[in-house]
């Protein structure tokens, strides 16, 4: 099952059993096949259970027996490398599998409950994750914003949104466009996700004194041309960040705000100074991951009031588009879905952008002034796609 070898004594024998080993192996080779992104494994007082996460969505999969939950948890601890005597702290962990003939790593976290150790295993699937970014969902006209951006000598464009929204794949992305021998990439990410060759990644430890502003500032003398930092969280990692896209270098990064404008709004309070935003930011991507339609879908009429209230322009009411609804089949197990896609507000920082920043505008008038040069935002993205039926509009509203 894996290439680790395993501790000698009483231990290893308590987690060596034989059904143990063949149904983690099971439920591990079944979450990969199936395309879950996440494995969650639950004690409760009565029992236990297995959930998986697919395109977003939890579903229980198993209620293995109550008597084989310490049992799987310290094998899921040994194999990540992890403290098995240590139940009363969180503990954080990655491993290494060969399932069905390919290596997959998985990135492990447990948590301490009433009734024993929650596990949570995210799948770290590069066959999964390294997409090209023209498979990621952006429109003609925001792959081609982002594009200029990225091929930019300096500045620094900007990833936002909330957890698992899929920031760090777009990431990636762009960094393997990149990616040449011509090239110095570094990252700084917390923690590392994906393996890509040919780019230095560093993983944060704050415990060790290793954070992102310390990333940062060692990178800057490391003759770097592409700067990542995983995640700008305070205004001291924003300052270097700020500064390293003004001194010739292209900085990629992101932060936790709910659209493109409210970026900007998020940089001015934390502090740093509106003409250095004005001066280093070059492009925003606010993101959202929606459930793809799975080819069982059903094409639906909406009313032109329902279509109102969604968003939808008079031009598209007028021509009475059709819509589609999740059906379900044995391909998508019965949920209508297959897949995810991206959902996306890419806006390029203008003149008159820079020109609100200095005057410290808010978020609305970045809104305003981002609809006026025909930026789509978040719910006008997701309405194309329901248009072209790859997704439905009950998944767009639940969204944006």
């Amino acid at each position: 099952m894996d290439n680790h070898s395993q501790p000698a004594g009483p231990a290893a024998a308590h987690i060596d059993d034989a059904p143990v080993v063949r149904l983690l192996h099971k439920m591990l080779a079944d979450a990969v096949g199936m395309g879950a992104s996440d494995l969650h494994f639950e004690p409760f007082e009565h029992f236990c259970r297995v959930r998986f996460r697919i395109d977003g969505m939890l579903h229980e999969m198993a209620q293995p027996p109550l008597t084989l939950k310490d049992k799987l948890s310290t094998r899921l601890k040994i194999l990540s490398r992890l403290d098995i005597a240590e139940k009363r702290l969180p503990q954080d962990g990655k491993m290494r599998l060969e399932l069905d003939g390919r290596e997959v790593d998985f990135r492990v976290s447990t948590l301490p409950t009433q009734f024993g150790e929650k596990i949570v295993l995210r799948i770290l699937d590069g066959a999964q994750d390294s997409l090209g970014i023209e498979r990621l969902g952006y429109e003609p006209a925001q792959h081609d914003a982002l594009m200029r951006a990225i091929r930019k000598p300096h500045g620094m464009v900007l990833m936002t949104g909330p957890t698992g929204s899929g920031k760090t794949v777009s990431l990636y992305a762009c960094l393997q466009l990149l990616n040449r021998p011509g090239v110095n990439i570094a990252t700084a990410e917390d923690p590392v996700e994906i393996n890509l060759p040919g780019i230095n990644q560093v993983g944060i430890n704050e415990r060790a004194g290793l954070s992102f502003a310390v990333a940062l500032r060692a990178f800057l003398r490391q003759d770097p041309d592409v700067l990542m930092v995983g995640e700008i969280r305070d205004l001291e990692t924003a300052d270097i960040a700020v500064k390293a896209s003004q001194t010739g270098h292209l900085v990629f990064s992101t932060l936790h705000t709910n659209d493109a404008p409210a970026t900007l709004t998020r940089l001015l309070n934390m502090g740093v100074p509106a003409f250095n935003i004005a001066s280093s930011v070059s492009l925003i991507v606010a993101q959202r991951l929606v459930r793809r339609l799975c080819d069982c879908r059903h094409e639906v009429r909406a009313s032109p009031d329902t279509l109102k209230r969604a968003g939808f322009s008079e031009a598209d009411i007028d021509r009475a588009p059709s819509l589609f609804r999740p059906c379900g089949c044995e391909r998508c197990n019965g949920s209508g879905y297959r897949g995810r896609t991206g959902i996306y507000q890419v806006m390029p920082i203008s003149a008159a952008m820079e020109g609100l920043i200095l005057a410290q505008g808010g978020t609305p008038d970045i809104a305003r002034q981002a609809r006026s040069e025909g930026i789509a935002d978040l719910r006008r993205s997701g309405l194309l796609k329901t248009l072209r039926g790859e997704t439905s509009l009950r998944e767009v509203i639940a969204c944006t």
